[in-house]
């Protein structure tokens, strides 16, 4: 009953048609001089010819064809969902779908998918006695359809791509008179003589299963013996659990014909989390982890699915190869951080998957495939003889009317591998609307029928590179695409990406990179800037001071370098602050952990003599031992005052140790000393520390002792001499005068001695005074 419905609407339209037609025709002049040019006071049925705006519009998605490749003598299902976008109810509509319209060429299949509004020409003819009554849909509601069609109503013809469309035709309340309210369109690949049973003509088909993420592991670690790593957030346990976008990209890419392209550093941060490992909670306290099961599920997954295939390991942390070329070429240290990353990744990969897989770690690929001769120049320095480009960046122009293979020399024995931009940019849109997923299916079956057809005597192989992050309602979308042009698309065989790169070039495709200026605007706005590279060789300089004085240098050295490494990751674009922030951490904590090595400071000292000793205390407050350090210590009046040579500082972890040096005084007066550690290879390590020294060889207090002592002495043997004077002039004194007088000389001698014994001690005491030079520190005095 509702088919029958829609086909009296079908042909109510088309007489409905035929009479404004005609009266248009009639009043054409005298409309047009009475209404000027203004489309808002056109007749109603002017509208015929493009989707309604306003009230009048609808959205029909088709989100569902089945079978995709359908047969001669069998049905096709189309199913939809139409939406009511206007401001007026739709009702007493229906939909219908239309003939199927050849397209000669993969531009046409372009403009299909792309065409808005409705074009009766190129939109084909409505099917008849095959439409479905939808009746009325409130403003923003929506209704489902589904439409089985015999392929013979379709009017397909030769083997190609076609253009489908449904039209939605009906009313508004504001507009009550039949018209086209909207219209879906999507693409049918046509092959009425069955599946190719051989494998000629067929093109090679190299897809990219990218397992890429963003920066997640710090360069902190625990002081525990295992070094307990501290994520930044706990983000990947998200993507790694069932569910989640990592997981889906494993699970199905398990049974798809790719080629997995990694980022070791993916898999290195998932294996730090099959331990302990911290995150920050939600106060910014570190807490722990708990994501070691799907870790171990996660990796457990990714083995199995991965044995047997080509792995292609991206440099360790992805690194952003144009934002290195373009801003960090000329720092020094720059370049070989990259190669150093390149080196890392082979080892991280095999250690972390432990499987059979086939390894290539000689691919370079570019954010969006997008080359210039620095590009190629900084991807080759670091061993790359592969790099993995795009057809929009190079470009063949209008020479050629076919897709060429993507392998391409470009000189100096480096290869192109030109993915195929329609190909590879399929999936980028919000494939969780169905209706988005279904076209980009249809669109992929489509382009690679196109393909084939250009020229079907020359073999040739193309490529798709995605996205390196598909969402998972992508990768889903992605997959389901690839599954039925695997089961059901017999013009293409699947190849691995180091087949594809040794085929046989095409003489005729473009091999020149292009220049700088052809370089994507939008692209190097969002590279790193020569600051951050500036920021890695600070750090990098840090650490490698730093390193040469452990004992364990790899505790260190290890976390640091990855870190330095992650900061260059192409994952960075678009988040220019957390890549600053992220750099800012990583300086930081390296600075942080040299200053745990550093000198005690010393008050000002007073050294008494002519020679001393002066301690100096190192403080090691890591969790190692330090060692190949010399500690020096200098004095500003090398001539008055001499100190000791340099002295070799090994001391073990969470100890101090002090460390004295022979001083000779050739001059009293203050004197600044500075005392400084030194690695191995004379650079200066860590803040130097300053002090005073008074140096005092015979102090005031002992010249006065010295000079009070001769005084007494003097005085004493003058009054001794006028005793004797005076015995001798009075010789009659009896002897017990004379001894009184002996007796009091002799305690006038007395108390001289004691007084000079007092000052001496006075004089040591001063000597020994002054402000300490530390605390618990004694300064031997000299002789």
């Amino acid at each position: 009953m509702s088919c029958t419905r829609a086909n009296r609407r079908l042909s109510g339209l088309r007489r409905h048609r035929r009479l404004t037609s005609l009266i248009a025709t009639i009043t054409a002049v005298p409309l047009l001089t009475v209404l000027g040019h203004d489309p808002a006071q056109a007749a109603p049925h002017s509208r015929t010819d493009e989707v309604g705006t306003g009230d009048r519009t609808a959205t029909v998605s088709i989100t569902h064809v089945d079978p995709a490749l359908p047969s001669p003598d069998g049905d096709v299902t189309i199913s939809g969902t139409i939406t009511n976008e206007g401001d007026s109810a739709i009702v007493d509509s229906s939909v219908a779908a239309r003939q199927g319209v050849p397209l000669a060429n993969r531009s046409a299949i372009d403009e299909a998918a792309t065409r808005t509004g409705f074009d009766s020409a190129a939109d084909g003819q409505i099917v008849r006695d095959h439409g479905q009554d939808i009746g009325d849909i409130a403003p923003g509601m929506s209704r489902t359809f589904s439409l089985e069609i015999p392929v013979s109503e379709l009017s397909l013809g030769e083997d190609g791509v076609y253009q489908l469309g449904v039209t939605l035709i009906g009313q508004t309340e504001s507009a009550r008179w039949d018209d086209n309210l909207g219209i879906g369109r999507t693409l049918l690949s046509w092959q009425p003589d069955g599946r190719n049973e051989d494998s000629t003509g067929q093109t090679g088909l190299t897809v990219l299963w990218p397992l890429i993420s963003g920066t997640h592991l710090t360069a902190q670690t625990g002081s525990d013996a295992v070094q307990t790593p501290v994520f930044r957030d706990d983000a990947l346990l998200d993507e790694i659990s069932p569910g989640g976008r990592l997981y889906q990209m494993v699970t199905l890419g398990a049974d798809l014909p790719v080629t997995w392209v990694i980022d070791p550093d993916l898999l290195a941060s998932v294996d730090a989390m099959l331990e302990d490992y911290q995150v920050p909670g939600e106060n910014g306290d570190l807490v722990n982890g708990t994501g070691q099961d799907e870790a171990r599920d996660f990796l457990s997954e990714l083995q199995d699915a991965v044995r047997g295939d080509e792995v292609v390991a991206l440099p360790f942390a992805d690194p952003d190869l144009a934002s290195l070329a373009h801003r960090g070429m000329d720092v020094q240290g720059a370049l070989g951080q990259l190669r150093t990353a390149t080196d890392t990744a082979a080892v991280t990969v095999e250690t972390v998957l432990n499987t059979d897989v086939r390894l290539n770690t000689r691919i370079a690929w570019p954010v969006d495939g997008a080359i210039d001769p620095d590009i190629v120049s900084v991807a080759t320095s670091a061993g790359a003889d592969q790099i993995i480009t795009r057809s929009d960046s190079l470009r063949n122009g209008d020479s050629l009317s076919y897709t060429p293979t993507a392998a391409r020399p470009i000189g100096g024995g480096t290869t192109a591998i030109v993915a195929d931009e329609r190909l590879s940019t399929l999936f980028e849109g919000d494939m969780s609307r169905t209706g988005s997923a279904s076209l980009a299916g249809q669109e992929l079956l489509a382009q690679t029928m196109a393909i084939s057809q250009q020229e079907p005597g020359l073999e040739r192989s193309v490529v798709m590179a995605p996205q390196r992050m598909p969402t998972s309602a992508q990768a889903e979308a992605m997959a389901s695409a690839l599954t039925t042009l695997r089961e059901q698309g017999d013009w293409v065989r699947f190849l691995d990406l180091s087949e594809a790169a040794e085929a046989t070039p095409d003489p005729a495709a473009n091999q020149r990179v292009p220049s700088p200026d052809a370089y994507p605007q939008e692209l190097r706005d969002q590279e790193l800037p020569t600051s951050a590279f500036q920021s890695m060789r600070d750090t990098k300089r840090t650490l490698d001071d730093f390193a040469v004085i452990l004992t364990e240098p790899d505790r260190v050295t290890v976390p640091f370098g990855n870190a330095i490494h992650r900061e260059m990751s192409a994952s960075w674009r678009g988040s220019q602050q957390a890549a600053a922030d992220f750099r800012s951490r990583v300086q930081g904590e390296i600075i942080g952990l040299t200053q745990q090595v550093h000198l005690i400071p010393k008050a000002d000292i007073t050294l008494s003599g002519r020679s001393a000793t002066i301690p100096v205390t190192v403080q090691n407050n890591l969790v190692q031992d330090v060692q190949g350090l010399v500690l020096r210590l200098e004095s500003s009046r090398r001539l008055g005052l001499e100190v000791s040579e340099g002295q070799s500082v090994v001391i073990g972890s969470g100890h101090s140790q002090s460390f004295k040096f022979s001083t000779t005084a050739n001059a009293n007066g203050p004197v600044s000393l500075t005392a400084q550690l030194y690695t191995a290879d004379g650079k200066p390590y860590g803040e130097p520390m300053r002090f005073q020294a008074d140096v005092t060889s015979i102090t005031a207090q002992v010249m006065m002792v010295i000079a009070g002592g001769l005084l007494l002495v003097v005085l004493a043997g003058i009054r001794m001499y006028t005793q004797r004077k005076r015995a001798a002039r009075e010789p009659a004194e009896d002897e017990e005068s004379t001894e009184e007088s002996t007796e009091e000389s002799a305690e006038v001698l007395v108390e001289a001695g004691e007084a000079f014994s007092e000052g001496e001690s006075t004089a040591d005491t001063g000597a020994r005074g002054g402000a300490p030079s530390s605390v618990g520190e004694k300064l031997d005095p000299g002789t």
